[in-house]
């Protein structure tokens, strides 16, 4: 064998691994029984240490060099090559003591973080945190140095490769710029509006469910290779061909869980439609954590919340909970769906005031990691960051940075792909639009196809080809992430320009 073909067949191993790790996960937050944490927890580190010894082992370093050497691939190989590259270097660029560190602290954050969100204590939580920073910091230099790039660049990639601060900046700033100004001109039109009404429950589970299941269908997804279950915090996981989405139900409101379902099924699809014969190698894998974000809110923001879409949904809606009256008219449902709000919590911030909420944390983490602020200093940023952005101030720590599980878990450097995942959203559906005549008459019967196939075509089947996301998106659309789109669907959504 050549040195690139003992290549695939390794990542090809890995792959499977993490093939079963997504299925044990899945398990976990959905059936398995409370006393088989531990044994789970001891199944998923063995097979996660297993995955990275068969990652890092000597040879795969010599395989690499030689296929790089010898040349002579095609284009998805050469693909495929590069990002065995970046994930090789990615998992070498840490000695092993540190990476136990950083496990190990993280661990312990988390639980500290819990107690303290609960009590709004954060300075509870302060030495536990300060001790994962330093060693975010310690691993982003070492990866930065691997990588010939900056340190909190290198937190980037891990999430969506290529990613840059300097690039970030830019897009963020421009909407910093755009977003306080347009959430109180929208704030003023719902205002003079009349007030929305909530359709009155309950509504069952298993209605909610059908109806769920019924419009997971219309959006593309195949239940022959996968499922759709309950667990706490909704999620996308499982593995190749069984992909397992999970939502949550309230009887007391439907719209929650109808939104939710068709949010993962967007991730779904993205995970189906990854190529077929490179879904077990690098290449073949999700561009990134941005790319995957903006296919959940293509489906759910983009095509659902439309108001071709809305003008369907209103009366199968209605249909399936037996509801009558205004409430379930479509211009009511409509408002209802793009009710704007200012709010502490980004969970549950609405489609303009939560770029808001991602760029505070996408600044202050850069300024924590850069050693320009200090930890201590945290809760007075963050309060003078919402006042500014959001025009909100939290009366306390809970409602404030103690809100998100990111930075006591480890994730330095993923804030930014929300936002970045929704301007991507708003981008690619203005270019399905004009590419694809049907894609709003279709929704306005209830259809997808016409979306799915060209998203099928043109971000799903792509997997890791494009060397990051911006590359994918110029290949969509004939142009790098522009925030001009985003701020002109949020004005013509919100405003009626």
């Amino acid at each position: 064998m050549t040195a690139y073909q003992h290549l695939e067949r390794r990542f090809a191993r890995i792959a499977a691994i993490g093939n079963a790790m997504g299925i044990l996960g899945w398990d976990m937050q959905t059936m398995m029984p409370e006393g088989a944490a531990d044994s789970r927890a001891e199944q998923t580190a063995t097979l996660s240490v297993l995955a990275h010894e068969l990652e890092t082992a000597p040879e795969v370093g010599d395989w690499l060099a030689g296929a790089e050497e010898d040349g002579g691939l095609d284009g998805w190989q050469a693909a495929n090559l590069r990002e065995m590259r970046r994930s090789y270097t990615h998992a070498t660029a840490l000695p092993a003591d540190l990476v136990e560190a950083l496990s190990k602290a993280t661990s312990a954050c988390e639980m500290t973080w819990r107690s303290a969100r609960a009590e709004s204590d954060y300075a509870k939580l302060l030495p536990s945190l300060r001790e994962v920073l330093r060693l975010v910091r310690e691993a982003a230099q070492a990866k930065g140095e691997a990588m010939g790039i900056a340190p909190y660049d290198a937190l980037l990639d891990e999430h969506d490769p290529g990613a840059r601060a300097a690039r970030i900046d830019a897009v963020f700033d421009d909407l910093a710029g755009f977003l306080p100004g347009l959430i109180q001109r929208v704030l003023d039109k719902q205002a003079a509006e009349p007030p929305v009404l909530r359709p009155e429950g309950p509504f069952p589970v298993d209605r909610q469910r059908a109806l769920g299941e019924r419009l997971m269908r219309a959006a593309g997804f195949d239940f022959t290779r996968g499922r759709l279950d309950v667990s706490l915090h909704p999620f996308c996981g499982g593995a190749d061909d069984d992909v397992r989405i999970t939502t949550r139900y309230d009887e007391a409101d439907f719209t929650k869980a109808l939104m939710g379902v068709l949010h993962e099924t967007g991730h779904a699809l993205y995970e189906q439609g990854r190529p077929k014969a490179w879904r077990r190698q690098p290449v073949g894998q999700a561009r990134g954590m941005a790319a995957h974000e903006s296919q959940s809110l293509i489906v759910e923001m983009q095509a659902a919340r439309s108001p071709e879409f809305i003008g369907w949904l209103a009366p199968v809606a209605a249909d399936a909970f037996g509801g009558t009256g205004p409430a379930w008219d479509p211009d009511n449902l409509r408002r209802l769906y793009t009710r704007v709000e200012r709010g502490f919590i980004r969970v549950d911030a609405d489609e303009v005031t939560y770029p808001a909420h991602v760029i505070l944390r996408y600044r202050l983490e850069k300024q924590l990691v850069a050693g320009t602020l200090d930890l201590a200093d945290l809760p007075d940023a963050w309060s003078a960051g919402m006042a500014e952005l959001v025009g909100v101030t939290p009366p306390n720590d809970r409602l404030g940075c103690l809100q998100d599980i990111h930075w006591p878990g480890g994730g330095w450097g993923y804030f930014p792909t929300y936002t970045l995942g929704a301007m991507t959203a708003a981008q690619l559906f203005d270019a399905a639009c004009k590419a694809e005549t049907e894609v709003k008459p279709a929704l306005a019967r209830g259809d997808f196809a016409p979306l799915a196939g060209w998203l099928r075509a043109n971000v799903h089947e792509k997997g890791c080809k494009p060397a990051s996301a911006d590359d994918l998106l110029t290949e969509a659309t004939g142009r790098p992430l522009d925030a001009a789109v985003f701020k002109r669907h949020l004005e013509t959504r919100y405003l009626g320009v």
